[in-house]
This record gives C-alpha cells, structure tokens and sequence, in this order.
C-alpha cells in the first residue's frame, strides 16, 4: 500500500485509506456510466429505425415526436456532465490526498511494528468533497434513467399509447423502481458515511 493511501485526518489516527478506496469507487462506476452516457450522444436512436415492439405506431399518434427526441439529447448531456464532474471532483481529492505531505509517525508500542506516513489533511474539505462527488453520481444516474425511458419512447412509442405504448410500459417500470431504489440505499448511505 502506497503511503498516500495511509494519511491520517486532521481528528486523530483514523486514515484516510477508506475515503481514497470510496473515491476509486466513484471514479470506476462514473467512468462506466460516462462511457453509457457518452455511447447514447453518439448513437442517435430514430424512430423509423428497426423496432422491438411488433405493433408500435411510428407514423401516427403514438409517435415519439421531436420533442422527446430532443430531451433524449439533453438527459444524455447533463447524465454526461454530471458524471464527468463527479469524476473528476473525485480524482482532484485523490491527487490531493496523495500529494499533500506526508510526515513519519513513531511506531507503536509493539516491537517491530513497521512505521507509518500520516498527513494532515482538512475531513470537512473532505467530506465536502466526497459529498458534492456523491451528488453529481446521483444526478448523473436520474438524467441518464430519464435519458432510457426517452430511448424506449423514441423506439416502442409514447407511454400508455396503441399497442407499442404497453411494450414501453413494461421496459420502463422496471427501471423506474430499480434506479431510484438503488439511488435512494446510495444516498443514505453516503449520508450515513457523512454524518461519522
């Protein structure tokens, strides 16, 4: 383990190692989901491109139209941005963890224990830090769960509308329930962590 990894906070002998792998965590599913966000800006779904629902209307009234085919851009944009942020907020608080100076710590009282690096390093910047990264995933997420029900518009046809409108239902419910759970454990726990 590297002695970045090890820094002791500025309250004591608790380090820093925990928030520096949570950083890491952020970092590699927001690179995941930039990548997701990133891939839909540059594949342009049409709805007169091949369908997955047998009966859906894309001519007539049940059609996405302009206006959704045009928040499908926006949601991929602001999904993108807020992932690109979140990521790079994280990075910046590694690279400060890791780069800040370091200073040796005597070894315990255990005979032959090895000796540690410390360094002083601000929790509430920290956690500040760590917080505004953690919201920037979560908007990320909501832009990009809204972004997919946009692409089951534009290929099954509006919600609730003909035959393709029942199809969309059905792949859009699933994600309505998931995505927020999975959001709403991710933000209490990220509370949680914020509050210790």
């Amino acid at each position: 383990m590297e002695h970045g990894d090890t820094a002791a906070g500025s309250g004591g002998g608790r380090g820093t190692s925990i928030q520096v792998t949570a950083l890491d965590g952020i970092v590699n599913v927001n690179s995941l989901f930039t990548l997701a966000a990133f891939l839909g800006l540059a594949w342009r779904p049409s709805s007169d491109g091949p369908g997955l629902a047998d009966g859906a209307d894309r001519l007539g009234a049940c059609a996405a139209g302009d206006r959704i085919e045009s928040d499908l851009v926006t949601f991929h944009v602001l999904a993108f941005s807020c992932f690109l942020f979140s990521s790079l907020v994280a990075l910046c608080l590694k690279q400060i963890v890791r780069t800040f100076p370091h200073y040796r710590r005597a070894p315990h009282a255990a005979a032959g224990s090895a000796v540690s690096w410390t360094a002083k390093i601000n929790r509430a910047a920290l956690r500040v830090g760590i917080l505004s990264s953690a919201v920037g995933s979560v908007c990320g997420c909501g832009f990009l769960m809204m972004a997919l029900v946009n692409v089951v518009q534009v290929k099954l046809g509006r919600l609730g509308c003909g035959a393709g409108g029942s199809a969309a239902w059905g792949a859009v419910i699933p994600l309505v329930t998931l995505v927020p759970t999975a959001m709403l454990i991710y933000i209490g726990i990220v509370f949680y962590a914020f509050t210790r």
